[in-house]
């Protein structure tokens, strides 16, 4: 169709124009073309055929050439430059600032019919906490950060407020400043605003007077006749209305209110006179751990849970259906566990539950190879499943993350967005938390966690899994279920070994059995077996005791014997735990003549070994421990320990999980939760190395290794052997290794400068807050107190006001004086007594002073001395009034001393009596010069024979009279009292503390004349009030010290932290965090080193190799004994490292941290410098080998944690804005980042 030709507009056409939308076959009428300006095209699609491909020229030279505005433009390149004048472009510094748009403060809501729904209008609602954001709030309401940020979270950012701690506000609102005052809103208001004359008047009207409130659970208990209508949770509530007295019924409800209100208080007085501890209702103690009986089945599981989130091929057992039960109601678990019971079901279905809500579950483990285990497992069970550990992220945005406990404490501390998803968090093999080293981790995490997040803790059997619970439940404010099992599925025996030939290799025998009961007839005949085979070498030889370490041809004896008889009896596969390397790794080389795999086992053993090496490079997969270790795999036997490759422990691994590996030579670590269970397990020897010196297992280590025997559905019983090389272990040992109780949780608290920096740069959140809900202070029951707390405020304001006018001027000072002088004298005796030279006075026949509720300065002679150190008590004759023999049971308490220190001695009155009776030392107040020669038997004897009735009228014996007339004829002869054995100048005791009280008794003495109280009549009645009323006083300042901060262990070191962290300036005086405490905070081991060389510029002048190498020290902990050859510049900058850290380690020490400065520079090693440095220079990893006495395993795992410290010193110097560093952090990272150190784990693939 051709193209018709429209003349031009002309003045008489109308200014229309048709204007075709889109391809839909609609037209639009446009009436006012603009004028001057052509008419718009008749279709808004672009005319003739699409474009097929652009020239990539036109392309480049349009982006390139014609456009550079996607130049930077703010270089500093000399070209650059010359560029920049070319295209005409101007630097422009304000597009550098960004600002973000602040929030809307409202926003706009719909207002509908109610009945028809229809939309009517819309209204403006003001939005609430539209300000707050990562950066000023805790609140879960503050809006989401950027999504770069989302994962690992800011440094900058706030953390989540901590489950448990909403109630401190209230507190620090109650402390007020020095600015406020209180004000009484009934008495103190101001009646005239400034300005003005007259005011209002406040004064009540005849108002109605009020009446209390009433109170209807208290009506209730009144009224007995109501049936018990309350539901079960009202019960806590009704605690008020069981402690209210029953009151007799009334028909007016005010009388009640009112006679209850007042009641209340007097009741709990006369609780308080009787002195009787009130019983405490169960709900009066809330106890949050809840243990759960295990015993009781669950019938009604299936109907409780008609469509479970997961299912099982098998059974659960009922404590895995008690968890699930929990976990449905959205409950936080303890379950403490034997190994091998299956714990890992409670986590899989936590995991099932959050995929079905939606939510996230993040599941920590503490040890970086049991991460990537359990990511295998579960990336195999759930499919949605991302790992997080120091050096690896793969998909972080699955629904289960699994994690190492730093990370997610970094989180947590950091405010990541993964947090609001969280419905669980997963603690596997909590028992790491006895972890010296990394335990305090745990309970960072734990406290730190929001309350909407619940807690599942998997541990092996601890004894105190309830109190352990309840200190989470009572940081957290939230119910703890306690499940643990009663025994192991599959039942363990124990033997001991004696065998080491093929004579004796059936010498084994049964230690403890099945059901868990030590026979020692078994240890017997192991130790008889035993004997017989010394003692003909001793026949010929003389006794020699036997040797403790055996030779390496003696040992490999009794390797290949015991294995031997082991594969006949097909128990393998074994593990035998063995306390070091070197002894690992010669053992597995000694039975080189022996074959434990069929041939087909063999060729899978081939194919999966070179299957699984072919990702590593050629050199790599000639490396001498890969073709030792091909060589042992062949014939069924391995070694599992940290001085083995990474990579070929995974081999290992997955070998014996497969059954492959019929023997597996291995260290304690294999036993931390490598979920890997054996036959059998055998134990080379009781003894371990713990970094200090050796000392026999412990039962928890001892429960943990040989809970590795027995599979579940495999074998019917685990066997457990203890190798007897050298002679047999003690029997006690053995006994206490085996039945004793696995270690109890402990707290590892400590104070970090991490944990501080991190904590002080939220106003929020305090330290003092951290340290007191840590494991450690949880013993501290601040509920129970306050309670105790009130009561006693109460029971002060009750007791009768104090008479301090005219002659009871002076009464305070004089109780104090009288309280010092009983403490001091208290504390004199007892240096007294446990002195030799105050033992030695204090024998028969020395004449003492003696005072207690029956006697006032009563003069008595010592006539035995008990043998007992702890309660030592001296029997004496005493001399009294007649008919004051008998002890008056029910006079006061004895601690009531008599209020007057009067030396006078007693005399009696009327005849002299005499009484023998057993004193405390707190009874004799003083030791005289004077002894009497007594014949102590007699005179026991005598007394005696006169307390029974038919001999009561007897004259007293004549050992007795004498001694009697002797101690009356002193007292009257020295009426103001006797000289008496000074503590310091006769018992020769020259301690200060006992110099300084007999100086300071003498003072108080002397000043207690000058007192004027004691004349008034009302003496004694004021001074029984007084001390009532300082009684209660000490009691409340007691309480409130343990309540208040000062009360906490670690106050004064967190003082002494503050002090360091200001010194170096990483805080200022008020405590806010500085530029070097926010680079500090993201480093998370040896803050300070790090932060201080880093502005110190130590790391500058080092190529990216060097610093690599420098680092190495920070991350490698043991001993070399080869000298590194490295360049000069690593050496200066080894000294300069050594500078920093002696400087450092100085500081603390003066600011009172007890760490010796060496202690501090002796944890920084530099034994792999050289390795790092030819490593990060490209060296092949099999040379390197050589270069130290390290094993491969170690290095391995040192240059991996060496890449997160490059990483965290890259982060710190972007931070501190050095991107030149930072930059070469990168490329240090990327040089060392390459072969077999970070070949990606078998489990992630």
């Amino acid at each position: 169709m051709e193209r018709i030709h429209v003349p031009p507009v002309g003045p008489m056409d109308l200014p229309l124009s048709l204007l075709e939308m889109g391809c839909s076959g609609r037209f639009e009428l446009i009436t006012h073309p603009l004028p001057g300006q052509p008419l718009p095209p008749q279709s808004t699609l672009p005319h003739g055929l699409p474009p097929t491909s652009l020239s990539l020229e036109r392309e480049v030279e349009k982006r390139f050439l014609r456009d550079p505005a996607w130049l930077p433009i703010h270089d500093t390149d000399f070209a650059f430059q010359k560029f920049l004048k070319v295209t005409e472009r101007k630097v422009n510094v304000d597009s550098l600032l960004s600002c973000t748009p602040s929030p809307l403060h409202s926003g706009l809501s719909v207002v509908r019919d109610p009945t028809t729904g229809m939309l009517l209008d819309f209204t403006e609602v003001l939005l609430e906490n539209t300000g707050l954001s990562a950066k000023n709030s805790l609140s879960l309401q503050r809006q989401p950060g950027p999504p770069s940020e989302s994962l690992r979270g800011s440094n900058t950012n706030y953390p989540f407020l901590p489950g448990g701690m909403e109630e401190l506000t209230l507190d620090q609102i109650k402390t007020r400043s020095e600015q406020e005052e209180e004000i009484d809103f009934e008495k103190d208001l101001l009646k005239v605003p400034p300005g003005l004359k007259a005011g209002m008047d406040f004064t009540d009207k005849d108002a109605k007077k009020t009446k209390p409130e009433v109170n209807l659970m208290s009506l209730l208990s009144t009224l007995e006749d109501i049936p018990d209508l309350q539901p079960e949770a009202e019960k806590e509530d009704s605690k008020a209305g069981e402690e209210a007295i029953k009151l007799p019924r009334t028909n007016s409800l005010e009388d009640l209110g009112i006679k209850d209100v007042q009641s209340s208080p007097s009741a709990k007085e006369a609780g308080k006179e009787g002195k009787s501890k009130p019983k405490e209702n169960p709900e009066e103690k809330k106890k949050w751990a809840i243990p759960v009986d295990i015993l009781s089945p669950c019938e009604d599981f299936y109907k409780r849970i008609p469509n479970p989130a997961f299912k099982w091929p098998f059974e659960l057992d009922t404590f895995q259906k008690q968890a699930v039960l929990r976990l449905e109601a959205h409950d936080s678990v303890f379950v403490a566990a034997h190994t091998s019971a299956g714990k890992t079901v409670v986590a899989e279905y936590a995991i099932a539950l959050s995929q079905k809500h939606m939510t996230r579950t993040i599941y920590t483990s503490p040890i970086k190879a049991l991460s990537n285990q359990k990511f295998r497992d579960f990336k195999n069970t759930f499919g949605d499943v991302g790992l997080l550990t120091g050096d690896v992220q793969l998909s972080p945005e699955s629904s289960c993350l699994i994690m190492t406990t730093e990370i997610l404490r970094s989180m947590l501390y950091n405010g990541s967005e993964v947090i609001r998803d969280l419905e669980w968090v997963i603690f596997d093999e909590v028992h790491y938390i006895n972890d010296a080293e990394r335990g305090v981790v745990w309970e960072e995490v734990l406290i730190m966690l929001p309350d909407h997040v619940s807690i599942i803790l998997l541990s092996a059997t601890v004894p105190n899994a309830l109190e352990f619970s309840e200190w989470i439940g009572r940081i957290k404010k939230k119910h703890i279920y306690v499940i643990s099992t009663m025994k192991r599925p599959v039942p363990l025996e124990h033997y001991l070994y004696t065998g080491n030939s093929t004579k004796t290799q059936k010498e084994m025998f049964l230690l403890v059995d099945a059901t868990g009961n030590f026979l020692t007839k078994g240890f017997y005949t192991a130790v008889d077996t035993k004997k017989e085979r010394t003692s003909k070498h001793a026949q010929s030889f003389g006794t020699k005791s036997t040797p403790q370490n055996t030779t390496a041809s003696q040992d490999r004896a009794v390797w290949l014997t015991l294995l031997h008889f082991l594969s006949q009896r097909q128990q393998t596969p074994v593990v035998a735990f063995t306390f070091s390397r070197t002894r690992c790794d010669e053992n597995a080389r000694s039975l080189e003549s022996m074959d434990l795999t069929t041939s087909i086992e063999k060729a899978e053993i081939h194919s999966f070994f070179q299957k699984s090496l072919s990702r590593l490079r050629g050199g790599d997969r000639q490396l001498p421990q890969i073709l030792l270790m091909r060589d042992l795999l062949k014939r069924g036997i391995a070694v599992h320990h940290s001085g083995i490759l990474p990579i070929l422990k995974e081999v290992i691994e997955m070998l014996f999980s497969r059954g492959l590996v019929k023997v597996l030579f291995a260290t304690e670590t294999f036993a931390m939760g490598v979920n890997m269970p054996a036959r059998t397990v055998v134990f080379d020897s009781i003894r371990k190395h713990d970094g200090t010196g050796f000392r026999n297992l412990l039962p928890g280590e001892y429960i943990q290794m040989a809970g590795r025997a027995g599979r579940r559905g495999l074998d019917a019983t685990g066997t457990v052997i203890i190798l007897c090389k050298s002679g047999v272990h003690e029997m006690a040992d053995l006994h206490a290794m085996m039945m004793g109780k696995p270690t109890i949780l402990q707290s590892q608290f400590r104070l970090t400068y991490t944990m501080i920096l991190n904590l002080l740069r939220v106003e929020a959140l305090r330290v003092t807050d951290m340290m007191r809900r840590s494991f450690s202070e949880s013993h501290r029951d601040t509920q129970a107190h306050e309670k105790r707390i009130s009561q006693l405020k109460q029971m002060l304001a009750a007791l009768p006001p104090l008479d301090t006018e005219g002659q009871l001027s002076d009464f305070l000072p004089y109780y104090h004086t009288v309280t010092e002088l009983r403490h001091t004298r208290e504390a004199l005796q007892q240096a007294i007594l446990e002195s030799v030279n105050g033992l030695k006075a204090l024998s028969v026949g020395r004449v003492i002073v003696v005072n207690n509720r029956q006697h006032l300065n009563a003069l008595g002679v010592i006539l035995q001395v008990s043998n007992d150190a702890v309660n030592r008590t001296f029997t004496a004759l005493i001399i009294c009034e007649k008919g004051n023999e008998e002890v008056d049971q029910k006079g006061e308490d004895s601690t009531a001393l008599p209020h007057l220190y009067n030396t006078a001695l007693f005399v009696p009155e009327g005849p002299c009596s005499h009484t023998v009776q057993k004193l405390k030392l707190q009874e004799i107040s003083a030791i005289t010069v004077k002894t009497l020669k007594v014949i102590p038997e007699r005179i026991i004897d005598n007394y005696n024979k006169r307390l029974q009735p038919r001999f009561r009228d007897d004259p007293p014996g004549q050992a007795i009279s004498t001694a009697t007339q002797e101690l009356l004829r002193l007292a009257e002869a020295n009426p103001g009292g006797m000289a008496t054995l000074d503590p310091v100048n006769d018992l020769q005791l020259k301690s200060v503390d006992v110099v300084e009280g007999s100086m300071r008794l003498r003072v108080l003495q002397d000043s207690l004349a000058d007192f004027n109280c004691i004349h008034s009549p009302s003496f004694a009645e004021q001074f029984a009030r007084i001390k009532e009323r300082m009684s209660v006083q000490e009691e409340l300042d007691r309480l409130l010290f343990l309540v208040s901060d000062q009360s906490l262990t670690l106050l004064p070191e967190y003082h002494q932290r503050i002090k360091v962290l200001q010194s170096l300036q990483y805080i200022d005086s008020s405590g806010a965090v500085q530029l070097k405490g926010r680079v500090a905070c993201q480093i998370s081991s040896h803050e300070l080193l790090l932060t201080e060389l880093l502005f110190e510029n130590v790391l500058s002048p080092l190529a990216p190799e060097e610093s690599a190498a420098l680092l190495s020290c920070l991350v490698f902990t043991q001993n070399t004994q080869m000298e590194p050859h490295i360049t000069s510049t690593l050496k200066e900058g080894i000294d300069r490292v050594l500078s920093v850290a002696q400087r450092i380690g100085q500081l603390q020490r003066d600011c009172g941290i007890p760490q010796t400065a060496e202690e501090f520079v002796g944890q920084f090693k530099f034994g792999l410098t050289e390795v790092v440095y030819c490593w990060a220079r490209g060296m092949p990893f099999a040379e390197i080998a050589f270069l130290t006495d390290v094993q491969e395993g170690t290095v391995v795992r040192c240059i991996q944690r060496l890449d997160e410290v490059l990483k965290e010193v890259r982060s710190a110097a972007r931070i501190v804005g050095d991107s030149v560093l930072g930059s070469k952090m990168e490329r240090a990272s990327l040089a060392i980042r390459r072969d077999i150190v970070f070949t990606a784990s078998l489990y992630t693939h």
